[in-house]
């Protein structure tokens, strides 16, 4: 799909430039910085202006201009994504919207169950907001202190909690959005049963900006767990990982609210690379599991469940040892031991990363597989591999060989991620579990889904979207 678009005018820009006023038009490369490389350095983009409205309305007005001028308009949030969408092109024709100035939360309700934010809000700052007021908002990623809730919604991002609440699609009740023509479409709203035609709010949510700009939106609070249990362990091997799983969802059911998994070298790296961090365990493992059990009661069900089932599983030789956290600065030790995982591997050198997701019981046949397909494409190379075992998804980072060149390594992109793809489509899974598309894996979406699929999306983007204007060149 391709549309003509301009490079905006002095004109344009300059009442592009009036609509939000002096000192949020920013043009200056040195202003314009911090909006326009992506957090890894793979995509560095230019722009001739980066404009951040502070409503709703000055956001209808950008894209009115905007879709007047035929011009392309790049939304973007923190600036946390890990795909280039929120990044514009090197041309520089694109005008960059940051939605970092709508911060606002508008309404908390915990007793009927939602809360109306910003787009801008942080995520962490949602949290906050919902523990404020004695609930809880379930979204949590390794990113919460930067990334905002616009962005979050845009690439229906998942994080540790999404086996037991669901990705943002499952958090979200309803959405304001601004169309690429400029029209506002208020769907602000916090029903649970609404089934009076197609649900609009599922088009924009995972559409990374390219139908439009959310600009606010009613998520969903959940009572906040009195206890939590929480535990690292160490296995046998990656089967007894599935063998644990299914301990753990028979004996908690939906109060199992997070069971992470990491290659033991995984945490080798960790320990070595970032601050504060130590082993839990003495000696080395294979595989380890960091899972959670939360309840609803302060009775220490979650506590007994989770060292009941343990015990069972060491019992049976998949366990071989774990430690469970004291308190809740033990376990926020453990977690950090998680959260940290991705930004250590940039120390072991240039990595080609995967965010895959396959059927939960495929995984230790998946990662046995893939270990062959990595170094029929360069041997020595090293999987680097953790992520969301309950919900199937997979971070399969691939790190260079020992001694090898960076950039030879990394020039070895595509290759790679066609092996690793092409093994995941053959065993069911999907190329993008929670990152999104953007301008990475467009080509590869174009391989990996079906003409019939694509067809489909092509046609919603131009009933949306038929200038094209809103993020270009991302997704399809």
């Amino acid at each position: 799909m391709t549309h003509r678009l301009n490079r905006p005018t002095e004109d344009v820009l300059a009442r592009l430039s009036a609509v939000v006023g002096p000192g949020q038009a920013l043009s200056a490369p040195e202003d314009q910085a911090r909006y326009l490389t992506e957090w890894r350095d793979l995509y560095v983009g230019k722009t001739p202006l980066v404009l951040r409205p502070g409503s709703t309305e000055e956001v209808s007005e950008i894209l009115k201009i905007a879709n007047e001028a035929r011009i392309g308009v790049v939304p973007q949030g923190g600036n946390t994504g890990l795909v280039g969408a929120q990044v514009p092109f090197e041309a520089g024709d694109e005008i960059v919207v940051s939605l970092e100035r709508l911060n606002k939360v508008r309404h908390v309700d915990p007793a009927a169950g939602y809360m109306v934010v910003e787009a801008g809000v942080i995520l962490a700052d949602v949290q906050t907001a919902a523990e404020d007021a004695g609930a809880l908002f379930p979204l949590s990623l390794g990113s919460e202190g930067t990334c905002r809730i616009g962005g979050n919604l845009g690439s229906n991002a998942g994080g540790v909690q999404v086996l037991s609440y669901g990705n943002t699609r499952d958090l979200t009740l309803g959405l304001e959005v601004v169309l690429a023509d400029g029209r506002i479409w208020d769907g602000l709203r916090a029903l649970k049963k609404d089934n009076t035609g197609y649900d609009l709010k599922d088009l924009f949510i995972g559409a990374e900006g390219t139908l439009g700009i959310i600009t606010a939106a009613v998520l969903k609070l959940f009572p906040r767990p009195v206890e939590k249990a929480t535990a690292f362990v160490a296995l046998s091997g990656l089967d007894a990982a599935q063998d644990l799983f299914e301990r753990a969802r028979a004996a908690a059911g939906t109060n199992l609210t997070a069971f992470e998994f990491m290659a033991g070298w995984c945490v080798d790296v960790v320990v070595r690379h970032m601050p504060g961090n130590r082993r839990p365990l003495e000696g080395d493992a294979p595989w380890y599991v960091l899972m959670e059990i939360s309840s609803g009661r302060p009775d220490g069900n979650a506590q007994s469940t989770l060292e009941s089932l343990l015990e069972g599983a060491m019992e049976d030789g998949h366990v071989v040892d774990a430690v469970l956290a004291q308190s809740l600065d033990q376990a926020n030790q453990l977690w950090k031991l998680r959260e940290d995982m991705s930004e250590a591997q940039k120390y072991e050198g240039g990595s080609i990363k995967h965010d895959i997701s396959v059927p939960v019981a495929a995984i230790p046949e998946y990662v046995r597989r893939a270990e062959d397909v990595v170094q029929g494409v360069c041997k020595g190379a090293k999987p680097f591999v953790f992520g969301h075992y309950g919900d199937g998804n997979l971070h399969y980072n691939v790190t260079q060989p020992e001694g090898m060149d960076k950039q030879a390594y990394l020039e070895l992109w595509d290759v790679m991620s066609e092996a690793v793809h092409d093994l995941v489509v053959s065993m069911g899974g999907s190329i993008s579990a929670e990152h999104g598309i953007g301008r990475m894996k467009k080509h590869q979406l174009a391989k990996y889904r079906s003409a019939v699929e694509l067809d489909m999306m092509r046609a919603v983007k131009n009933a949306l979207d038929p200038n094209g204007i809103m993020n270009p060149g991302k997704l399809i």
